[in-house]
C-alpha cells in the first residue's frame, strides 16, 4: 500500500503557522521578486486570485478584500517541510520526498480496515507537530494514492483529509471521476491526444490499448496506466543526483550594459559549480539565457540562449564562469533593456566516472582549491569568496518587499511570548 502526503497550500500554510491571526483569511505568496502568485489559500482561491497571477495587476483586489501578501522565505519553507518530512519518516523507512510539500510512503502491508486510521494518525501527528494541514490519500499503487489524495483534498468536509482506494468499485469510481488532464503525469499535449482518441477521463484512459499507449506516450505512459489499473508498476524513487541544474534570477531593475550582464552570469555559473560539487557531479555543457521584460510592450523585446559544449567535465568555479562568459558574449546586443538571465549546467556526469582527455582536461590544481573554497563557505556562510568576475561588494538580494521573519532559522526572528 501506498500513501501520498500532501500539505495543503504549503506556503500559505507555513506563513500561518507563526501568524494564526491569518486562519480564515485569504493569504498569498509571491514568487522570486514579487512577481507573481505561486500559493494561495483557500479564501484566496475563493476570490478567483489565479495560480501565477502578476501581483501589480491584482494589487486593487489585494486592497479591496483584506488580502495579506507575503514574498517567498524559502528559508522558512525549507526548514518546515524538513520537519514535515522526519515526522513522516516515523512512519516507514520508505518514504520518497516528491516536492518540497509532497511524499510518498511505502506501507507495511495492515488490515483493510486499519488503513484509514493510519491516515488520520499520519495527518494528526504532522499537524499537531508542524501546525501545518496535510492530506492524506491511500491506494495500492503510487498512482491511484495520487488520485486518492485529490478526492481527499477535494472533498474534505466528506474524507476529513484521508481517503483510502481499497477496492475495485472505489478504483473505477475515483478514475471516472477524474479528468484525463488532472492525471498525475499527464501533460498538455498528452491530454490533448488523448481527449482526440475520445478519453476524457483517467477510466476512459486505463481502457486504451496498451500498443496505442506505449507508441503515443513511450513506455512511461504504459506503466502509468497499469499503475491506475491497480497493478504496482511505479516504485519509490532513490534520490537521484540532478540532471540539470540551473540558477536564475529576474533582476530588481533593467540592465542595458555589459558588465552588468557579466557579473550576473558569472554569479549564476559559480553557484551551479558549488551545486555540481554538492553533488559529487561535472558537466559538460552550459547554456546561458537573458531576455527582457516580456511585460513591457512598449520596450524593444530580445530573448537569446546558446549552447556552449564544454571541452571536458568540469565542477571548477572558475572554468564555468570562463565558459559562460563565452556564452553570454555570443548572444548579449546593445540596445535592450534585459530583466532576466540564467545558466544551466547540463549533461551531467559523476565526478567517479569521469575519464581523462588525450589533450584537454579540467585544471588539477581546481580541485583543492576548490575543496578549499567549499570548506570555508560552509563554515563561515555564501558568498565569503568568489571568483574574480563576481563583485565582492555585493551579494544578491531579491526584492522581498512583505518577506516575514525566519521564525525556525534565524534565531534574532524566533517568536517572543510574554508570559
Amino acid at each position: 500500500m501506498f500513501a501520498l502526503v500532501d500539505c495543503n497550500n504549503f506556503y500559505a500554510s507555513c506563513e500561518r503557522v507563526f501568524r494564526p491571526d491569518l486562519n480564515g483569511r485569504p493569504v498569498v505568496v509571491l514568487s522570486n521578486n514579487d512577481g507573481c502568485v505561486i500559493a494561495r489559500s483557500n479564501e484566496a482561491k475563493a476570490l478567483g486570485i489565479p495560480m501565477g497571477a502578476a501581483a501589480f495587476k491584482y494589487r486593487a483586489i489585494f486592497e479591496k478584500h483584506g488580502v495579506h501578501v507575503f514574498s517567498s522565505n524559502y528559508a522558512l519553507y525549507g526548514d518546515m517541510s524538513g520537519r514535515v518530512m522526519r515526522l513522516l519518516a516515523g512512519f516507514t523507512p520508505d518514504v520518497e520526498i516528491y516536492s518540497i510539500d509532497e511524499a510518498f510512503l511505502k506501507l507495511n502491508p495492515l488490515r483493510k480496515d486499519e488503513y484509514p486510521a493510519l491516515g488520520r494518525a499520519i495527518r494528526r501527528r504532522v499537524t499537531r507537530a508542524t501546525g501545518i494541514p496535510v492530506s492524506v490519500g491511500l491506494a495500492p499503487t503510487k498512482a491511484l494514492a495520487k488520485v486518492a489524495n485529490k478526492i481527499a483534498k477535494k472533498f474534505s468536509d466528506r474524507t476529513g483529509s484521508v481517503y483510502v482506494i481499497d477496492s475495485e468499485a472505489k478504483r473505477l469510481k475515483a478514475l471516472q471521476w477524474l479528468k484525463v488532464e488532472d492525471v498525475w503525469g499527464i501533460g498538455r499535449n498528452h491530454a490533448r491526444r488523448l481527449r482526440e482518441r475520445g478519453a476524457y477521463t483517467a477510466y476512459d484512459f486505463t481502457r486504451l490499448p496498451d500498443a496505442w499507449v506505449r507508441t503515443t506516450m513511450t513506455v512511461t505512459g504504459l506503466r502509468l496506466k497499469r499503475d491506475l489499473q491497480g497493478v504496482p508498476t511505479l516504485m519509490l524513487e532513490e534520490m537521484k543526483p540532478k540532471q540539470n541544474i540551473a540558477t536564475t534570477r529576474s533582476f530588481d531593475s533593467d540592465y542595458t550594459d555589459y558588465a552588468q550582464l557579466h557579473e550576473r552570469v558569472a554569479t549564476f555559473a559559480a553557484s551551479c559549480a558549488e551545486k555540481l560539487r554538492r553533488q559529487k557531479s561535472h558537466c559538460n555543457a552550459l547554456m546561458v539565457f537573458i531576455h527582457t521584460n516580456g511585460h513591457r510592450k512598449e520596450q524593444p523585446q530580445y530573448s537569446r540562449n546558446t549552447l556552449v559544449k564544454l571541452p571536458y567535465p568540469t565542477h571548477s568555479s572558475m572554468e564555468l564562469v570562463r565558459f559562460a562568459t563565452i556564452g553570454l558574449r555570443r548572444i548579449f546586443r546593445e540596445g535592450y533593456r534585459y530583466k532576466k538571465a540564467g545558466v544551466i549546467a547540463m549533461d551531467i556526469t559523476p565526478v567517479s566516472a569521469t575519464q581523462t582527455g588525450l589533450f584537454e582536461n579540467s585544471d588539477p590544481r581546481h580541485e583543492k582549491l576548490m575543496n578549499a573554497v567549499d570548506r570555508i563557505l560552509k563554515e563561515f556562510g555564501p558568498e565569503k569568496i568568489k571568483v574574480g568576475s563576481q563583485d565582492p561588494q555585493r551579494t544578491w538580494k531579491m526584492r522581498q518587499e512583505r518577506l516575514s521573519p525566519r521564525y525556525t532559522t534565524r534565531l534574532s526572528d524566533i517568536l517572543e511570548i510574554n508570559v
